[in-house]
């Protein structure tokens, strides 16, 4: 939502908003253009007839006091994923789901388009490098890619954000169980993208990862006059913990992304901007150069024999993917994982066991979670037993106190060792490049 305003502001528009709380990096860069509001909290009184619009965010709640005043006065309520449409009906959309992936991937189309000095929109979750914004809107661009999420649109609209988009070309990149707290069952979960994959028009494309089971269901299914592309990992080699595209007519191709996901991811990318005009040449010569997307492997300091790593991983999935990855790439060292239980889902007992053997890869894994926040998401309580019981791990370390985790951390060996933290959360507040520069020292 920052960046949406951020972006209609720079086209000229008057912008203005509200929110009861308002965190980093939001705060920092709304206060850059003078669109901090001054205090938090909903104001009715700001909405007043002669607004064209509002744009309501998903975390609004359904009784919110901005909101009844907006359909009082009869003012045009939009959605986010209705707004982005709005001012894209005239575009080819590409819309890149999943549920893990997506990011990255549309983050890779966006750094291959823009080194080959493309006209395009996008909306993007991450910040990406070379980017100022992750949302852009111009007049004059004839494509937007959008990264598609299957969350709910907002407290109004329980309709998944990416159906909104009606993209011409979809691509999948997995699909996992996640936000159990609107898809209870594994079934609905699976339905949104299939209503997705059904939504496309005559001479779409859908794009999908042949690995996944349930998705070669979905993308082999026949739909009249829609392309239908399936795509795998990318043929790759490791030479001394350095990934290498092997290709047929580019020869190999260094890249500085690194994991069987990531190989996917790439594939996933390759198959989208062959069908938006890129040549194989264009594709590797910029795939080279992607860093990734923020906070998904980021690497945040590192010695001759130990490197930190930071990732958004979650999810089950993505904890198992990005656990393994960063094994397969440094076999010979010591991995010590540690995950953060954050969001609904993984704080959830009855979904907690997704969790299983997911951290299999780690030599040393950790899993810390915070008793207030299932306090505020008035959830269950968890002990360390029914985590370690969960992961099918018993020697599992288990911490709900963020300075006790720095200190087991810190009194670890680190010499041919790697330390990944996963969260899409703080870890209680952790500055984690100072805790990566103080393990390094």
């Amino acid at each position: 939502m920052h960046n949406l305003a951020i972006e209609l502001h720079l086209k000229g528009l008057m912008v203005t908003g509200s929110d009861d709380e308002i965190y980093e990096p939001s705060a920092s860069r709304l206060a850059k253009y003078e669109l901090l509001p001054a205090v938090t909290g909903w104001f009715p009184e700001k909405i007043t007839a002669d607004l064209d619009a509002v744009i309501l965010g998903m975390h609004a709640r359904q009784d919110n006091p901005e909101l009844a005043r907006a359909r009082e006065l009869g003012i045009k309520v939009y959605s986010y994923p209705e707004y982005i449409f709005e001012q894209s009906q005239n575009k080819q959309r590409v819309v890149i789901a999943g549920s893990h992936g997506k990011t990255t991937i549309t983050s890779m189309v966006l750094h291959v388009l823009k080194y080959n000095n493309r006209n395009f929109n996008y909306l993007v979750g991450a910040q990406i490098e070379g980017f100022d914004n992750m949302v852009r809107l111009s007049e004059d661009a004839p494509l937007i890619v959008i990264e598609g999420d299957e969350y709910f649109t907002s407290p109004i609209d329980p309709t998944p954000k990416f159906m909104h988009y009606q993209p011409h070309i979809a691509l999948i990149s997995g699909i996992a169980w996640d936000h159990f707290n609107v898809f209870p069952t594994w079934e609905s979960y699976v339905k949104q993208f299939e209503l997705l994959a059904d939504s496309l028009p005559k001479a779409g494309a859908i794009i999908f990862d042949e690995t996944d089971d349930m998705l070669d269901v979905i993308g082999q299914k026949e739909r009249p006059d829609v392309t239908s592309t399936p795509y795998n990992v990318h043929p790759n080699k490791i030479v001394d913990g350095k990934t290498i595209l092997i290709t047929s007519e580019q020869g190999e191709v260094p890249v500085l992304v690194f994991g069987s996901h990531n190989m996917k991811n790439i594939s996933g990318a390759r198959e989208i901007c062959e069908r938006l005009g890129i040549t194989d040449e264009g594709f590797y010569k910029a795939i080279s150069s992607f860093k990734g997307a923020s906070k998904r492997l980021e690497l945040l300091g590192s010695s001759d024999s130990v490197n930190i790593y930071r990732d958004f991983a979650h999810a089950p999935s993505k904890v198992e993917a990005t656990t393994t990855a960063l094994k397969e790439q440094f076999p010979e060292r010591s991995l010590v994982a540690c995950a953060e239980l954050h969001t609904f889902s993984s704080l959830n007992k009855a979904f907690l066991t997704q969790y299983r053997r997911k951290l299999k890869s780690a030599d040393i894994a950790v899993v810390y979670y915070n008793p207030l926040t299932l306090e505020h998401k008035r959830l269950e309580s968890l002990s360390e037993e029914d985590i370690r019981t969960a992961f099918k791990r018993d020697d599992l370390k288990v911490f709900t106190d963020s300075a006790e985790l720095v200190s087991f951390l810190k009194s670890l060996t680190w010499e041919d060792a790697n330390l990944l933290m996963m969260s899409s959360g703080t870890f209680g507040g952790l500055d984690l490049k100072k805790l990566a520069d103080e393990i390094l020292a």
